[in-house]
Formats: structure tokens, C-alpha cells, sequence
């Protein structure tokens, strides 16, 4: 059976409060379900599904993520607009958030890590009819957010939102 697409994630965390507060902030999630200090379940704006996002505690002293060792390096979430990933940098650098920002030719990211140290990343694809062909480098460079907002403006929307813009 050919998979469509990632329906939704579920993340060990240590205080659900605590990481509610940051993923409603920073994405703007909506509790649908919260278990008080056990679990939460979060869903995006205009989800199709009944959570995009589910959160259970394990308490303070659980060890965090570790670089090197197997497991889930990251999650990519998807934004609309440059404008949106603009947004969602400033939100993360005010948190002390965001690690990094790579511009990786047919996309553009940010890289952050939640308060209990997983990472993720937040990207804009370009638009399918610019990607390059043949030969082009596709190695992944440092992003200048302001510079691909000079050139595909702020309310270009690619990827899913393409579909639902007016």
C-alpha cells in the first residue's frame, strides 16, 4: 500500500503544560484533548485530521534526546508561505528555539529544538515548476531568509496550502 503522507506524530515529553505552551505558541496548534499533566492531543487550523500532534509525559527526569544514538533525528513541518516561515523564525528566535536555517534549494528551513531538546524542522517548498534540472548544485547552503522574501514575496503559498489559497 503506497503511504500518502504523515497523518500525524506523537512525542515522549517531559511536562505537558510546559510543552503545550510551546507548540501552541510557536505553531499555533488548538488543544483538542488534554489529559492534565499526562497528555495532549494538538491539531493545526484547518486539519483534516482529529490531531496532528499528541504529547505524553514522562516526568522531569527523563532523559532527553541524544545526538548519535538511534532514533528519530527530526520532524519537517510544513508551512504555506514564506511569510508564515518568517513568522514562525521570529516565534523561535524570541524562545531561544531556533538552531539553524539551511536553504535547501527546493525547500527552505528552520531548524529548532522544543523545551525538551527535540528537534524539528520548519519548511516552505518551492514552488515544483522552479526546481532545478541537470546539473544544478543541490547541496544544502546557509538560509537568507530576507533575501527569498525579496524574491517570492511573503504570500506565496506552495505545497498544501497552494490548493486551499484564494
Amino acid at each position: 500500500m503506497p503511504v500518502r503522507r504523515l497523518n500525524h506524530a506523537v512525542l515522549y515529553i517531559r511536562d505537558v503544560a510546559r510543552s503545550v505552551g510551546f507548540y501552541t505558541d510557536v505553531f499555533g496548534f488548538e488543544v483538542s484533548v488534554e489529559i492534565p499533566g499526562r497528555a495532549a492531543f494538538l491539531s493545526s487550523r484547518d486539519t483534516l485530521n482529529d490531531h496532528d500532534l499528541g504529547l505524553f509525559a514522562l516526568g522531569e527526569d527523563a532523559p532527553g534526546p541524544e545526538e548519535g544514538r538511534v532514533g528519530l533525528y527530526h520532524l519537517a513541518w510544513e508551512v504555506g508561505t514564506l511569510g508564515e516561515l518568517a513568522d514562525t523564525a521570529r516565534r523561535l528566535t524570541e524562545r531561544g528555539a531556533l538552531v539553524g536555517a539551511s536553504d535547501h534549494v527546493v525547500s527552505k528551513s528552520l531548524y529548532a529544538k522544543d523545551p525538551d531538546g527535540i528537534e524539528f524542522e520548519v519548511m516552505w517548498r518551492v514552488p515544483r515548476e522552479d526546481w532545478p534540472t541537470g546539473d544544478q548544485d543541490m547541496r544544502p547552503r546557509p538560509l537568507d531568509l530576507q533575501a527569498e522574501l525579496d524574491r517570492w514575496g511573503a504570500g506565496l503559498a506552495t505545497g498544501a496550502a497552494a490548493g486551499s489559497a484564494t
